[in-house]
């Protein structure tokens, strides 16, 4: 897992079955959406729990590029519903931002390149732009987890924000050459 993931529970002590399984469930977000920066789960057990069962709460707080998404979901008795009403709520809330940031990207706009260098033990590499400028990249900046598939002349879309030391690529990723020439039809 990529992102941070913070568990905590309130009122009561999680069993490992539940720990295990929010650790599941957050590996399939990140897998459905890999620009999850942060994932907080917080579960809290009603007082008195013991003798009456539920209701459980799950929340789960997510920091994704552009934006901080929150599901809080409530469920009569059963800690594991809850749970996976949370993580549904949450899938559907990603889908969501993705829709969103899709239509606000215009894919024309952004430039093209080759990657020129890539130096994978240190991971980090560098991109030729069509102009002939030069742009270091780090793997963290590769989307879809991507960095290990680059090669020398891979094409690929990307960002461009001023770094410590001067312009670099962001948001790096690599294009899928059938949806491209899709795209031109």
């Amino acid at each position: 897992m990529q992102s941070t993931l913070k568990i905590s529970s309130r009122d009561f002590v999680l069993p490992d079955w539940l720990e295990a399984e929010v650790r599941e469930k957050t590996t399939k977000l990140e897998r459905f959406h890999p620009d999850i920066i942060d994932c907080e789960v917080a579960v809290s057990a009603p007082v008195g729990h013991h003798q009456s069962g539920g209701p459980f709460t799950v929340r789960i707080n997510l920091q994704v590029k552009g934006a901080e998404l929150a599901v809080s979901n409530r469920s009569a008795e059963n800690l594991k519903a809850a749970l996976l009403d949370a993580f549904d709520a949450a899938r559907r809330q990603l889908e969501d931002h993705s829709h969103r940031m899709q239509r606000e990207t215009k894919r024309h706009d952004e430039p093209i390149a080759r990657v020129s260098k890539i130096f994978r033990e240190g991971g980090y590499g560098f991109l030729t732009t069509p102009e002939g400028r030069e742009l270091y990249f780090h793997r963290n900046a590769v989307l879809g987890r991507d960095f290990d598939k680059l090669e020398v002349g891979t094409e690929i879309r990307y960002d461009e924000e001023m770094g410590e030391a001067g312009p670099q690529a962001t948001s790096v990723k690599v294009i899928d050459n059938y949806t491209e020439s899709l795209k031109k039809l």
